[in-house]
This record gives C-alpha cells, structure tokens and sequence, in this order.
C-alpha cells in the first residue's frame, strides 16, 4: 500500500493528496503533527532528514520526499490522467506556474519561517501576519498577470482540465484565505481555484476532510 505522511495544513503535503486523488491511487495517509514538531522526531528524521512532510512510500517500499518531485512519480507511474500537457512549451509553462507557487510564494510563508520569525527575531502577530500577507500579494499579483495575459490558461491554469499547476494553486489559496488575505484583486486566480475545489479530488484533498484535522 501506498503511505504518505502528511499533516492536514501543510500544503506542500495538500498538494500530494490532491494528485493522489486526481490519480485515483489507493493510499494511506499517517499524520505528521507539525504543529507539535513530531517532524523533529529522531524516528521521523531517520527516514527524512530534512524533517519536512510529505513523504511518500510506494507500493515498493521508495521513499520519497519534495511535493513536486512526488507529484512528478506520480504523473509517470500513473499517466492518466495526465497532469501535464503534451507539447514540450506547454509542460515548461505549467511547470513555471508550480515554481512561482512553490519556490517563489510558499517557502517565505512556511511554518518554520513564520515559527523563527516569532521565536528567534520576537515578531508579533501583526508583524508576522504583514510579512505573510505581503509576499502573497507579491506573488499572486505575478500570477494573476500570468494567468491572465499568458495563451494557454482556461478553465483552470492551463486548458480546461486540471493540471500540476491546480494542484500548487489550490493549497496557496487556502494559506491565504487562513491568513486573512483579501484576494480580491486576484479574479482569475479565484475563478480557477472554485473550479477546482468544485472537482471531488480536490474536496477528498482539502484539509477539513483529512483525518488529523482539528
């Protein structure tokens, strides 16, 4: 059986679970409390040393760590339905959507991050909640223009069908609804993320349906 470690609001692990389901593989989940450092755990840590989630053990035994790197696995082991387009400049474009999610919004407003912005450089709430709200804007006013501008968007980021970039976006939109963002100014990034949630795959994913979810 498929394991993956996960905890419900991580959304790098939210992101997993979503092409999971898109995927329609069978898997079981064992919940990484990160909000009580069980990701710190000597056992935790003897299989992913970066103490991060997810990870994902397949039906072989692999662990294997990094949301887009598994989602990738996923995409060859289980090719359909696919979650990346065929043409070459297509691929390149969905993958550029995933980074500037992944690499460009995420990492700055990660729980570690937040957690030594408190605990190491004594910010407060307010100051915390600023600086997490700010790169979200910075990003997503990126990926609205993206969105918008770019040939290839529809009913989702890219065509009509979801993509490995619907599976990076939706998590980024619920940190920034838990967080308080207003996202008004981001139309297509909303339009594109109900469509999604609309989808059973992404609701099954979604961190209140999960089994740690408190």
């Amino acid at each position: 059986m498929t394991t993956l470690y996960s905890y419900y609001r991580s959304s790098a692990a939210y992101r997993v679970r979503i092409a999971l389901h898109l995927k329609g593989v069978a898997h079981e989940q064992v919940a990484v409390n990160l909000a009580r450092g069980e990701q710190h755990n000597d056992a935790y840590r003897a299989h992913n040393p970066q103490g991060l989630v997810p990870m994902l053990v397949t039906d072989n035994g692999r662990q294997l760590t990094q949301s887009l790197a598994i989602c990738e696995y996923l995409e060859e082991r289980y090719p359909t339905p696919a979650l990346l387009p065929d043409d070459a400049e297509s691929r390149a474009r969905v993958r550029a959507l995933c980074q500037a999610i992944a690499s460009d919004i995420h990492p700055l407003n990660n729980l570690r991050v937040l957690q030594y912005l408190v605990k190491d450089l004594e910010a407060g709430d307010d100051a915390k909640l600023a600086w997490y709200q700010h790169w979200v804007h910075r990003g997503f006013a990126a990926l609205e223009t993206m969105l918008t501008r770019e040939a290839g968007s529809g009913d989702f980021c890219h065509g009509d069908t979801p993509s490995l970039a619907d599976v990076c976006l939706v998590p980024q939109v619920f940190n920034a609804e838990r967080f308080a963002c207003d996202l008004s100014a981001y139309p297509r990034i909303m339009r594109i993320a109900d469509n999604a949630r609309a989808l059973d795959a992404f609701q099954r994913a979604a961190p209140g349906e999960q089994p740690d979810a408190v």
